[in-house]
């Protein structure tokens, strides 16, 4: 079974993909969407995105990165994932989950699932455009404004030539709202014949299980679920291995934490600093304590030299402990 690293966009950066491939449990990652509209695109917009195409696509401790692209034209679409291919990607990604009204509304991602047709077409041209030996695969959420057309849509993005398909486990209508329609993934891999990996809603091992029982997949992406738990992944194989492990402890969810700050400070505006932090810490406060009195701590702070003293306050506060 592999775990995937899901593409959240803003969110999920080339520094992000590194810290969270440092843990051994993720098998795969897939950039934040380089937009498509309907002009070629220099190398220099995929490498902003998807730096790791300096490194033969893998993060620097050796994960495999997908490229992804998001765009409703099959010619540009083609065309730039011709030009990715050239700059390096080892593997295409198609969007059509996104389920954002900005590119909604610019003709990209979910809006496409409402005419399954037009995700084929845009498949088809991707497939053909690139070489054979480079996978192409595509993630759909369960319909747009409603579920009713999934497997219409699941089964043109195979009819099409896509390789591997991510599912969602729900409409765009259903945005992020619990629960998560994993029996309908379940449809879609008795239906279809490529491998077809489980999305949506996975925050914890028993999610995991609920999940891989309702849906009958093997191979599962986590989004959410690994901000909140950086070491889901470990925690997923694991208990898949039948091996005991120990949930990591807070003073090491705080270190990355740390990591990431000062990777990412001089690559943001001085007046953004410790806005992703912020963001991270969210999430982690679902599963720690503590990260709920350091959000307190910092939510108003914008001065680096500040957030690195609040950093180091938590950081020897929670190793004494």
């Amino acid at each position: 079974m592999r775990i995937h690293l899901a593409p959240m966009e803003g969110v999920v950066d080339y520094l992000v993909r590194d810290i969270l491939t440092r843990n051994n449990g993720i098998d795969q990652c897939v950039t934040e969407f380089v937009r498509v509209v309907d002009q070629p695109l220099p190398r220099r917009v995929f490498r902003r995105l998807c730096p790791e195409l300096d490194n033969n696509c893998l993060t620097p401790s050796g994960t495999p990165v997908k490229l992804q692209l998001l765009g409703g034209q099959p010619e540009p679409m083609a065309e730039n994932a011709r030009r990715a291919v050239r700059a390096g990607a080892q593997a295409i990604d198609l969007n059509f989950g996104c389920p954002a009204k900005t590119v909604n509304k610019s003709d990209g991602g979910a809006c496409l699932l409402r005419d399954p047709n037009r995700v084929f077409d845009v498949v088809n041209a991707v497939r053909k455009a690139v070489p054979c030996d480079i996978p192409v695969s595509a993630k759909i959420r369960l319909g747009f404004a409603d579920r009713s057309n999934y497997m219409d849509n699941a089964k043109a993005c195979e009819d099409a030539g896509a390789d591997e398909l991510v599912v969602h486990a729900r409409s765009k209508a259903d945005g992020y709202k619990p629960p998560a329609y994993w029996d309908c993934i379940g449809n879609i891999r008795q239906a279809l014949a490529i491998p077809i990996v489980a999305n949506g809603e996975i925050w914890c091992i028993e999610d995991y299980i609920k999940c891989r029982t309702q849906s009958g997949c093997e191979d599962m992406m986590l989004g959410r679920g690994l901000l909140a738990c950086p070491d889901l992944a470990q925690q997923i194989k694991a208990y898949h291995s039948g091996i005991h492990f120990n949930p990591m402890p807070w003073h090491r969810a705080c270190q990355i934490l740390h990591d990431y700050y000062r990777t990412s400070l001089p690559i943001y505006p001085q007046k953004y600093a410790g806005n992703r932090i912020k963001q991270w810490l969210m999430y982690l406060r679902l599963n720690y304590s503590e990260a709920s009195g350091f959000f307190d701590d910092i939510k108003r702070e914008r001065d680096p030299e500040a957030l690195e003293q609040a950093f180091q306050r938590h950081l020897s506060g929670s190793a004494n402990n």
